[in-house]
Formats: C-alpha cells, sequence, structure tokens
C-alpha cells in the first residue's frame, strides 16, 4: 500500500495540485490567496496563543480588566467560543458562514471563514484573558519534564486526530483551495480511520487531555478546563446527530463497534466502511 493510497493523503495532494495550477481569473486567485494567508495566520496564532497561555496555566496573559469585573469577562471569553462553534456548525450558522464573504464565493470559502472564525476566538480567549494571579502548583524538576512530555504528546494526538479528520477542513484550507482550483469544495467522507478506529471522538478527547496535562495550575486554568471537558464530552452529541442523519445505517454500525471517548483496548474493532 502507498501513501497515495491512503485517502486522507490523496484527497489532500489532489486538492493542492489543483490549487497549483488555477484556472484563469485574477480576481478569483486573489480573493482565495488573500483569505488563505488570514486563515492559516490566525489559525497558527491561535493555536499557539493556546499553546504557551496554557503551559503556564493561564498565569501570564495580557487581560487587565479589573477584579472582579475579570470573573465576569474571563466567563464571557470561555463562552464565546464553544457557542459560537456549535451555533456556525448548524444549519442556519452554515448559511451565514456562507453570506460572511459578499459576492458568488461564499459558499465555497465558508469551511475557511469557520477556520478564520474560531482561529481568532482562540485568539481572543488566551490572549484577552486577565489572570487571577493565584498559583497553586507548579510543577519542578523530573515531575515539570514529566508533565511537559504529557502535554506535548497530547498536542501531538490532537494532531494526528486532525489529519484523521481530514487536514484540509481542519485547517480551513479546503474552502481557499477550492476557490483557487475553481471546483466546488469535497469534503472527507465519514472518518474511520486511524485514531477514529480507537473512539468516535478522537479530536475532542485529546483537546480535553491538553487541558489537564498543564505544567502549572491555577484557578483560571481548572475553570477553563472544567468548562471545555464538559463541552469536549457533550458537543460531539450534537456531530453525531448529523452523521446519523448523514450516514445512517452506516453511522449506526460505526456507532455499534466503536466507543465514544474510551478506547476499548480488549476488542476486536471491525472496519467500519
Amino acid at each position: 500500500m502507498t501513501l497515495l493510497d491512503d485517502p486522507r493523503i490523496a484527497r489532500l495532494i489532489i486538492l493542492i495540485r489543483a490549487a497549483m495550477r488555477p484556472p484563469k481569473g485574477a480576481g478569483r486567485i486573489a480573493l482565495a490567496l488573500c483569505i488563505g494567508v488570514l486563515c492559516h495566520a490566525t489559525f497558527a496564532a491561535g493555536v499557539l496563543a493556546m499553546i504557551v497561555m496554557m503551559f503556564f496555566g493561564l498565569s501570564k496573559s495580557l487581560g487587565t480588566v479589573p477584579w472582579p469585573m475579570a470573573a465576569l469577562a474571563n466567563a464571557a471569553l470561555i463562552a464565546q467560543f464553544p457557542l459560537a462553534h456549535s451555533l456556525l456548525l448548524t444549519g442556519p450558522g452554515g448559511r451565514f458562514l456562507a453570506r460572511l464573504i459578499p459576492g458568488p464565493h461564499g459558499q465555497t470559502l465558508a469551511t475557511t471563514t469557520y477556520a478564520i472564525i474560531a482561529s481568532t476566538q482562540l485568539l481572543a480567549l488566551f490572549t484577552l484573558w486577565t489572570p487571577s494571579g493565584i498559583v497553586w502548583w507548579q510543577a519542578e524538576g523530573a515531575v515539570f519534564w514529566i508533565v511537559t512530555g504529557a502535554y506535548s504528546a497530547s498536542w501531538l494526538i490532537l494532531l494526528k486526530a486532525s489529519f484523521d479528520a481530514g487536514a484540509e477542513v481542519q485547517s480551513g484550507a479546503l474552502g481557499w483551495m477550492s476557490l483557487m482550483a475553481r471546483i466546488r469544495p469535497v469534503f472527507p467522507d465519514m472518518p474511520t480511520q486511524g485514531l477514529f478506529r480507537l473512539i468516535r471522538q478522537p479530536i475532542y478527547v485529546a483537546f480535553a487531555l491538553t487541558l489537564w496535562t498543564v505544567p502549572i495550575w491555577t484557578p483560571d486554568q481548572l475553570a477553563l478546563a472544567i468548562c471545555f471537558t464538559s463541552y469536549c464530552l457533550l458537543a460531539p452529541r450534537l456531530k453525531e446527530r448529523r452523521f446519523a442523519q448523514r450516514y445512517g445505517e452506516r453511522f449506526a454500525r460505526y456507532r455499534a463497534n466503536v466507543p465514544y471517548a474510551l478506547p476499548r483496548w480488549q476488542q476486536d474493532r471491525p472496519d467500519a466502511q
């Protein structure tokens, strides 16, 4: 089996090749490139802010709201991400995304627009947070390196799960590259490979792991970890409703064979594809 036989890689290669040979249309190409740069810049900034700020347990950030009003400001920063993240995945949310960019290309760019919004939300959350100034625990010596290793591993698992789900969608590349190539965006099939063979929601589980493997613990980090872990456990239920409607019996078989969040190590997991 070659790399091109892997649909996760084959899709990316086909999309990248098509984007590198765009049909004529200077305006369309310029729009695609500008949106693409904006998408990946905000994506990198948002993820980097999350990695760094959580590494320090949210004890360092740029927010300066006076206490106790800072508690309300921080709570709003926590709430805005899961609320918008979920609402934009609904039917009305999708139609809203398609209208955000005026002109005929809004629908094609919807996945890229979604990635820009989500990345901006993360960037706002982790840069505008107002730290409490309280540090409960800080890992030191060998414990620091063990915890840091676990934190790094959690991010690598999240990266792998995102790749298994469809890197072009998770990164926002699908929209702007499809516009470059002047093709209809083709979404990945129902993910069942890689980590999706073990559990149905590896992205949410990996995201939750990053919240609990930090080397510095503060009230700020605990509040974030509790709220976002609750979201990671509950929000995928809405996703699975959409999958049940879209894939029908095929998803029902997959759901019957693969656990939700905790793998069954002692049981064979037949391929749902």
